[in-house]
């Protein structure tokens, strides 16, 4: 299948939530998305995805209503300066964002096949074990790579089955898998870009990469379980998320290494500076 999304692209994030694991409440409001969404545009963004409902684990899920005021109108400011993706579960929001302006539907379900046809837009495919509530309870594979390719593979499948224009697909770093099942995915992605099908990567500041950051800082003691929480809900083993752009960006060259078209993530300027290194 050709692919719009051949070669590097950077994906920028705007959450519109109050509780974003990494930018909760900075740009809750219409205007301060919109703004936030033009800024990485302009330094580089091919594609600014805007989600009113978070993932993080731990999340409960928001009404449609509410997840409908806080997007419709921040996708409507953007979709005049570029390429805009909603991120959402709901069939109510990806319509309402769609007619708004939003071309992709990046969907953590994975369950929107039909409507991103009906809707003639990219559907993006991401492998979720659980819900955003229950999803790092206890997350198990026998082999996290074959479970996951194999999710993506039958979710291709069904999209094309359907009249997706375009299937993208995401492995879902940090949806329902340990730090260790992360980085067996990062080791073999090309197993999951050989198959055809552009391959998103969304591992920016998440929490595997604070334990390793943690783990390289001497002043941490590393280790991981049983530590105490702090207030903000990291342990002391867990690098601040405003400080985990070293880990982000070395998984966004490496992930561009393996194969993967997209990178989905909040440090768009630096990202893109890494990728024009690392393209020449």
């Amino acid at each position: 299948m050709e692919s719009q999304a051949a070669g590097p692209m950077v994906m920028g994030i705007v959450n519109v939530t109050p509780d974003s694991f990494s930018d909760g409440a900075q740009f809750s409001t219409p205007e301060a998305a919109v703004a936030r969404g033009r800024q990485l545009f302009d330094e580089g963004a091919a594609v600014v995805d805007v989600g009113g409902e978070s993932t993080r684990p731990g999340a409960e899920p928001v009404p449609a209503g509410e997840e409908l005021a806080r997007v419709v109108d921040v996708v409507a400011g953007l979709a005049q300066h570029g390429r805009v993706s909603i991120d959402t579960t709901k069939p109510e929001v990806a319509r309402a964002a769609v007619a708004a302006g939003a071309g992709i539907l990046n969907d953590v379900s994975a369950s929107l096949h039909e409507l991103a046809a009906e809707l003639n837009v990219t559907w993006i495919a991401v492998h979720r074990q659980g819900t955003p509530a229950t999803m790092q309870v206890d997350p198990r594979y026998s082999d996290v790579v074959a479970e996951v390719g194999g999710h993506l593979a039958a979710a291709v499948e069904r999209g094309l089955a359907a009249g997706v224009p375009e299937v993208w697909v995401d492995p879902g770093i940090g949806f329902g898998k340990t730090t260790g099942h992360n980085l067996e995915l990062l080791a073999n992605l090309r197993q999951l870009t050989a198959k055809g099908a552009p391959v998103v990567v969304g591992a920016s500041r998440k929490r595997f990469i604070g334990e390793i950051h943690a783990r390289s800082d001497a002043g941490v003691r590393p280790g991981g379980g049983g530590v105490p929480a702090r207030d903000d809900g990291r342990t002391q083993d867990e690098a601040p998320v405003d400080d985990r752009i070293e880990g982000s960006l070395a998984a966004a060259v490496w992930a561009f290494a393996q194969g993967a078209s997209v990178v989905r993530v909040h440090d768009v300027a630096a990202t893109v500076g890494a990728m024009k290194v690392a393209v020449a």
